[in-house]
């Protein structure tokens, strides 16, 4: 498959093919791609979720500088970032030798890759010099001009005042021979990379984690926003210039809500649909899904962590991972280039926690989720046309109920299927009759 460029839409809210169409960044974390996975179970991972309508998977380039491949080699000389090892021995399977193909085969499966050079607690532990982050970025930036489907993460789940100077010499280092790809910075839980880098020119968009804490977790003003993903979407929708943003590490299906205690309820599918559906309706240009499982490409060979107990290949079929492709395809369905939130359209309060409802728009189309299914009243004739055709969005499962045309003027109160309860999720969809 012949990959494209990616780029920054005109107006710095979306991504785009090089050829102009849209594209909506579908995620999956495969953190430990590259250190976990032989080829074959790299075959069988990428082409699953290639099917599931993932276009990007989050991978460590390198999770810690003693790290080693499942053949025993590692990515550095002596655990020093300035000194890359290549093997060049074709009988034993080099760490970047290995990864090479890695990223070859996602190429051939359509998929980029979004690599975070050095995770970020090497960095916090105080293990990476600027002069060591120079010399590694120049020597990424340079091998990997060239490979289609790169996407470079600078941080790795770290403050970006942490070490500021060893992130900006990472990112500047790889940006000096490598123009060909765009970079962001992922950060750590409940925090965005425009508190510290909006006005960079290596950031091309933001990305904010808003973690695996529920609303009440997280002491001393740690966690402000709660669940409420879509705050960090507002903050910066805010800012100038306008670049875009996502979630670029939502609560994981599975993993204990609080992220350490195993014994915590689990995150479910119903609540990784809300935190997709909450981001991008508020306006971020994709999001990126995590499972507890296949984030660590877990196996019965070694404990989990965060209480993990479900090998990844049965959890890439997990509910959550198979639901988020009916986002993706809603919002393909539509002119993209052109939506915006739209809160001011719903007739009353938008509710608080679970009860919110959240709008987008374009000209000619409006979407609005609710979490609960409750009932909600929008003010009509914000979209074109003197009717619309309205009906329901399943997000389980990407089915459509058809509910007629009606006037599309005054105010109009929505009734969602079912009894409303968390988790009888759906999305309102209104299209412009053509007169």
């Amino acid at each position: 498959m012949t990959m494209q460029k990616l780029a920054v839409s005109a107006n710095g809210r979306f991504l785009q093919l090089e050829n102009g169409k849209p594209f909506f960044w579908l995620g999956d974390t495969g953190w430990l791609l590259f250190s976990r996975l032989n080829k074959e179970e790299a075959e069988y991972y990428l082409e699953v979720r290639r099917r599931q309508g993932y276009n990007v998977i989050q991978v460590m380039g390198i999770h810690h500088l003693s790290t080693k491949n499942v053949y025993g080699n590692g990515p550095l000389i002596d655990h020093d970032l300035a000194q890359p090892l290549l093997l060049n021995d074709p009988a034993h399977e080099g760490y970047w030798e290995h990864a090479d193909d890695l990223i070859t085969m996602a190429e051939r499966k359509g998929l980029y890759l979004a690599v975070v050079p050095v995770w970020g607690a090497a960095v916090k532990a105080g293990r990476v010099s600027v002069a060591q982050a120079e010399a590694y970025g120049r020597w990424l930036g340079k091998r990997y001009a060239g490979r289609p489907n790169i996407i470079w993460l600078i941080g790795g789940d770290v403050r970006g005042d942490v070490y500021p100077e060893v992130w900006e010499a990472l990112a500047e280092s790889i940006k000096a021979v490598d123009r060909n790809h765009l970079m962001s910075f992922h950060p750590f839980g409940r925090t965005q990379s425009s508190t510290w880098f909006h006005a960079r020119r290596w950031l091309d968009f933001n990305m904010f984690q808003s973690g695996h804490h529920r609303y009440g977790q997280g002491g001393n003003g740690e966690n402000p926003f709660g669940e409420d993903n879509w705050r960090y979407v507002e903050i910066d929708y805010a800012r100038q210039p306008s670049k875009p943003t996502l979630d670029g590490e939502p609560a994981y299906e599975l993993i204990p809500q609080g992220l350490h205690d195993p014994n915590e309820p689990r995150w479910q599918a119903a609540d990784v649909r809300r935190y997709a559906y909450w981001s991008v309706f508020s306006g971020a240009f994709g999001h990126t899904y995590g499972h507890n499982s296949v984030m660590q490409m877990h196996s019965g060979d070694r404990p989990g962590k965060y209480g993990a107990n479900k090998p990844w290949q049965e959890a890439l079929f997990d509910e959550g991972a198979q639901q988020m492709q009916h986002l993706k395809n809603l919002l393909l369905a539509y002119p993209f280039f052109s939506r915006i939130p739209a809160p001011s359209v719903l007739a009353g309060d938008q509710g608080e926690r679970y009860e919110r409802v959240v709008i987008t728009r374009g000209d000619d189309y409006l979407l609005a989720y609710t979490y609960t299914g409750r009932r909600f009243a929008l003010r009509m004739g914000v979209i074109r046309g003197k009717q619309v055709k309205a009906s329901w969005y399943d997000p389980r499962t990407g089915f459509r109920t058809g509910l007629g045309v009606m006037d599309n003027s005054g105010i109009t109160e929505f009734v969602p299927p079912g009894e409303p309860a968390a988790g009888n999720d759906w999305v309102l969809i209104l299209e412009t009759v053509p007169e």
